[in-house]
């Protein structure tokens, strides 16, 4: 018996060493394709940002307001339905969506101002 304390296997404390190796690898691979994953979604939201500066810049030379309220609302129903099909909950596609929309706004302003 030893003076430290120990910790189940399970346990959320359980140090990485402790995990048998094919848990480590498969965790390895999982996480490596996360991280891909991500990557992908930044260079895809750049893209997207690409293309909606292009639309702030088009509305800004025809005095556009930078909202459209119509049709950030069907942008709002349509990746709801997408999200529902991927089976991704609609709620949180929504709230990522208008987190977006709210900096695209932000940036048709600030084009406008320019």
């Amino acid at each position: 018996m030893t003076d430290q304390p120990t910790r189940p296997a399970n346990s959320a404390a359980a140090s990485l060493e402790a995990i048998d190796e094919a848990v480590r690898a498969e965790l390895t691979s999982l996480r490596e394709s996360i991280d891909n994953i991500d990557a992908a979604v930044v260079h895809m939201l750049a893209e997207r940002f690409k293309a909606t500066q292009r639309v702030g810049r088009l509305k800004a030379e025809h005095k556009l307001p930078p909202a459209d309220p119509e049709r950030e609302r069907d942008q709002i129903t349509r990746l709801r339905e997408l999200a529902a099909g991927a089976h991704l909950d609609p709620v949180f596609a929504e709230k990522f969506l208008n987190f977006i929309i709210a900096e695209v706004i932000r940036h048709h302003e600030a084009i406008a101002r320019s």
